[in-house]
């Protein structure tokens, strides 16, 4: 060897003959006359050579390979092709154990954009925006859920593509039936876009049969409706010069009054203008939505509120009209409002950031309404049923069984519930106003839903929470035995006050009665009723306030009163509605004239040059204190109950056929499922 490093070799001068010499030998007997350390020394360098060669060779094909093992075992991951990094601006507290959250991700809450042709689906996202540094999942002040990041943008049949070589290769996927739960949710929210791992105009394309094809009303048919109908259409004429695409108006001061940033009371007036036979302010309402309502602003809005509203009154608009614009927009919503439900326990979070895809509970408490938690089935079973995608029902039902198993003071439930352990709030107020009353309602309107099944949780839970209101929470005035529904404080202690909320209760208990609920329901819908009505009449401006107190002994001055702080009127709907369930049931008119002697104090009182404003003092005719607000719900139910307490087909909604949400908007009641 040489000092070179070079491994030399000395073949025997025998060892290989030339041609001109001995002629052509076999290569077999030169090998074996080598020593065998010569052999091994060959051996040796070639396989030294060969090794050099592979490792001055690219790695193209191997690294190819890996990614695509990594992609096939993706499939079974929602977060594929995809890094941690640490959360930019998060407000994260050491101290709150979030162990419990899912994996925070840094990329924007990113839906698919569809292809150019699709005039909805594509152009609902701001891209730079959601491109930007500040487009990231946060972890919100309270204990939150951190979402799992969309995939990359893509149209419906995009590839994955190989990034080492920039060419495309496809990604396998599962299809999105063969998902289990968790995994479809996590897709909806990746896809807000999409159902069915399609978009939404093709998804709606495929079940075609199975869309609503529209109703037909006939408009205002006496002075009463046709005087309901001016109150709405001064209303609609304040808000569309002053506050147009705003959530509400401020009538007084003519300006407008933002809460979520969605156009709530175009949304919520829709299914109202379609029942009047409004045509021109209807289209013209449909047109904003349409092009207008956007969902992917970086704000928090309430759970609960937007549903009933949003979803409901988009639901609504389209079983009535059969417009498909309507589904289309509700189920982008519905998909958006999806992670409320990835809590600890299933039992959502009160708000949802809908351009982050975020969620968390209320900054002012760790726990949620009871009420607003157990309010949104009615709509997301609708929106599976609607779309045949059963994600939204799913995941409402198993609020409802955790709800169901949870203990009751004799079926009453706390006002409080917290999202992260499922459990009510310990010593909390029991009361059927504000925070508790839908809870209530839905069980009833659930049932009816889905079609009035027999030995239905629903309607056991709502037979045993009546029995518990006879038993705890009525009792009657010592003089004019007023029957009213109190409270529990700390779910103990009787305190004789309630809300105008609760005025709702009459409405629901008739409506179970026509559905076999005893007798007993009916009695205390009546005896409800008339109290109700007392909290309009004993006020000069026969308007009622919106919490109302109750004597306990006969030494009091009144069997009914109101505290200062309590004599504000909003322009609520309950006890309309339940006046118009007692006409729509029993065809008497005394209910209607009933309900005219309010509608007349609400002109009287309320009605001003740009539409009509809640009030701050009902007890004194000549200074009501205009509060200068408006709300949706003015437009999206007190009017629509009036319209239909009014009409002269009492059956012009048929509630075998329909059933109304908590903010006044008709859904359809559908077959038992076998």
């Amino acid at each position: 060897m040489k000092e070179s490093g070079h491994i030399a070799l000395t073949l025997p001068s025998g060892a290989v003959a030339s041609t001109d010499e001995r002629g052509r030998k076999s290569l077999r007997r030169a090998w074996n006359q080598l020593p065998r350390c010569q052999r091994n020394l060959i051996i040796l360098g070639v396989t030294a050579f060969c090794v050099t060669v592979l490792l001055c060779l690219t790695g193209d094909q191997l690294i190819a390979a890996s990614i695509k093992d990594v992609e096939e075992k993706a499939i079974a991951s929602p977060y594929h092709m995809r890094r941690e990094l640490p959360l930019a601006n998060s407000h994260h507290h050491p101290e709150k154990d979030l162990t419990a959250a899912a994996v925070v991700t840094p990329a924007a809450a990113l839906p698919n954009p569809e292809p150019a042709d699709d005039k909805f689906d594509g152009g609902n996202v701001d891209y730079g925006e959601a491109n930007s540094a500040e487009n990231v999942v946060r972890v919100p002040d309270t204990a939150a859920v951190a979402l799992p990041v969309p995939l990359d943008k893509k149209t419906d049949n995009e590839d994955g593509i190989d990034i080492l070589n920039n060419v495309e290769e496809p990604i396998e996927r599962l299809p999105i039936e063969q998902l289990d739960e968790r995994e479809q949710l996590n897709e909806a929210i990746r896809n807000p876009l999409h159902l069915g791992g399609i978009s939404i105009k093709r998804h709606l394309k495929k079940i075609q049969p199975l869309l609503a094809k529209g109703q037909h009303f006939h408009g205002a048919t006496n002075e009463r409706q046709s005087a309901v109908v001016a109150a709405f259409k001064h209303s609609w004429a304040g808000y569309q010069k002053y506050a147009w695409g705003h959530d509400n108006l401020k009538p007084v001061s003519q300006f407008s009054h933002e809460w979520f940033g969605l156009g709530l009371t175009i949304v919520d007036a829709l299914d109202t203008m379609y029942i009047m036979g409004l045509d021109e302010e209807f289209k013209e309402a449909r047109d904003w939505v349409d092009l207008s309502l956007r969902f992917a602003t970086k704000r928090d809005v309430n759970l609960f509120e937007v549903t009933i509203r949003v979803l409901g009154g988009l639901l609504s608009a389209y079983h009535l009209s059969g417009d498909t614009m309507f589904l289309t927009k509700a189920a982008e919503l519905g998909n958006r409002l999806l992670p409320a439900f990835l809590s600890p326990s299933g039992i959502p979070y009160s708000d949802v950031n809908l351009g982050d895809l975020s969620a968390h509970s209320p900054k002012w408490s760790p726990d949620s309404s009871t009420s607003e938690i157990t309010t949104i089935q009615l709509e997301f079973r609708d929106l599976s049923r609607s779309t045949n995608i059963s994600i939204y029902e799913n995941v409402v039902n198993k609020v409802n069984e955790k709800v169901h198993e949870l203990d009751k003071t004799d079926g009453l439930v706390p006002i409080f519930i917290n999202a992260n352990t499922g459990t009510f709030r310990n010593y909390a107020t029991i009361s059927l106003g504000a925070r508790g009353d839908s809870y209530y309602e839905y069980l009833l309107k659930q049932w009816i839903q889905t079609g009035r099944n027999d030995n239905d949780n629903l309607i056991l839970d709502y037979m045993q929470a009546i029995d518990g209101v006879l038993t705890k929470l009525m009792r009657r005035t010592p003089r004019e035995h007023w029957v009213y529904i109190g409270e529990l404080i700390n779910g103990k202690d009787f305190k004789p006050k309630m809300d105008h909320l609760t005025c709702y209760l009459p409405g629901t208990l008739i409506l179970g009665h026509q559905n076999g609920m005893p007798d007993s329901h009916l009695i205390l819908a009546r005896d409800l009723l008339d109290t109700c009505y007392q909290t309009y009449m004993q006020h000069p401006t026969h308007l009622a306030p919106e919490i109302s107190y109750f004597a306990l002994t006969d030494k009091e001055e009144h069997d009914i009163y109101v505290k200062p702080n309590d004599a504000h009127n909003l322009l609520r709907p309950e006890f309309i509605e339940s006046l118009y369930y007692f006409y729509a049931v029993t065809g008497n008119r005394t209910y209607q004239d009933m309900g005219w002697t309010i509608f007349q104090a609400f002109e009287t009182h309320a009605k001003v040059n740009a539409g009509y404003t809640s009030l701050g003092n009902v007890r004194n005719a000549q200074n009501t204190r205009m509060r200068d607000l408006m709300e949706s719900f003015w437009l999206s139910e007190t009017l629509k109950y009036f319209y239909l307490l009014f009409s002269d087909n009492r059956k012009e909604i048929d509630l075998d056929q329909w059933v109304f949400n908590s903010e006044g908007h008709p859904l359809p009641v559908y077959p038992p499922k076998t």
